[in-house]
């Protein structure tokens, strides 16, 4: 039995409302997708690569009865292009990898789906990308609800200076999902569950959220996020700050999420795309070279550029 702040009482805990999906035991191993694990050699790219950009992406951008549909996305920072016509659908309770080196265009793509470059000086997105077949960079959209239909996990943890019940409860205030103290604090009390966290402070919500460790703050950020009822959920990064062991319990949690929403997770560990999605897109130089199932990918790359990047060739 706990008692939140105000006087509420939730007796518990519950099952968390999603059911595993595969869970840890069901997760690919690395050594199954025929990865090399520790390449040898890794180096910069080489010059002869960069003229073998494909001029169209290879393995099916479709998907049926997606989430989210992009069709000829370009990015331009000031003069700079960013990223060049991508095409891509993502699908619903799905997780998609976006893998590349660094500066390949895949956080840029992942903030054009919450329109998180519009607060970019000088950033102009051009093509279309749909929501549920609706226009998200239509001018009639308000993005403050936008934003909260596409939930965001950032690189570090990102707690506010509140407490932890208040950080879950945030959202939920600012667009009045609740209409009495006791709502806010069963989807509190949902929220914390579901990312695997309300054991661990159940007895504390009252206390700083910076007070946790590196990969409770994560998971908290997780439960904040879903707190909104989002319909995506955006990963940007989301272990590189993480020690192994919280990095494998926010695994974990991806695994259980994408039962009911979809994701899109940018990663540099190949390891990790491996482990945790269901398709991969691998991007360089801006573009979209290659998708497929992550399977697919990782056993049988279809371009030499995503061969060469998956085995250390470069990166």
């Amino acid at each position: 039995m706990t008692e939140f702040p105000g006087g509420s009482i939730v007796h518990g805990p519950r099952r968390a409302e999603v059911n595993g999906a595969g869970g840890s035991d069901g997760r690919r191993r690395l050594g199954e997708a025929g990865l090399n694990a520790k390449p040898s050699g890794r180096m910069h790219v080489a010059d002869s690569l960069e003229g073998g950009v494909p001029a169209r992406t290879v393995g099916e951008v479709s998907v049926e009865d997606p989430v989210f549909s992009c069709r000829d996305v370009s990015v331009f920072y000031g003069a700079k292009q960013a990223l060049h016509s991508v095409t891509l659908d993502i699908a619903r309770r799905q997780v998609l990898a976006a893998i590349g080196p660094s500066g390949c265009g895949k956080s840029t793509f992942l903030r054009c789906l919450n329109r998180m470059n519009d607060t970019i000086p000088g950033a102009r997105v051009t093509g279309t990308i749909t929501l549920d077949g609706q226009d998200i960079y239509d001018k009639s959209k308000d993005i403050a609800q936008l934003r909260a239909r596409i939930g965001m996990v950032f690189q570090k943890p990102n707690p506010f200076h509140k407490s932890i019940y208040d950080n879950v409860a945030y959202g939920p205030r600012i667009h009045k999902l609740t209409r009495t103290r006791a709502d806010l604090d069963e989807l509190v009390f949902t929220s914390l569950s579901r990312a695997g966290l309300w054991n661990e402070v159940k007895d504390r919500l009252s206390a700083p959220a910076v007070g946790l460790s590196g990969g409770q703050q994560q998971r908290l950020c997780i439960a904040r996020t879903l707190a909104v009822q989002p319909e995506v959920i955006l990963m940007d990064e989301p272990c590189s700050a993480l020690d192994p062991i919280a990095t494998a319990r926010v695994e974990d949690l991806i695994e259980e999420l994408r039962a009911s929403y979809a994701i899109v997770m940018v990663t540099h560990s190949m390891q990790q795309a491996a482990r945790v999605s269901q398709r991969t897109a691998f991007f360089y130089m801006g573009k979209l070279i290659e998708v497929s199932d992550t399977d697919h990918v990782f056993t049988n790359p279809q371009h030499r550029l995503t061969e060469d990047y998956i085995t250390g060739r470069f990166g």
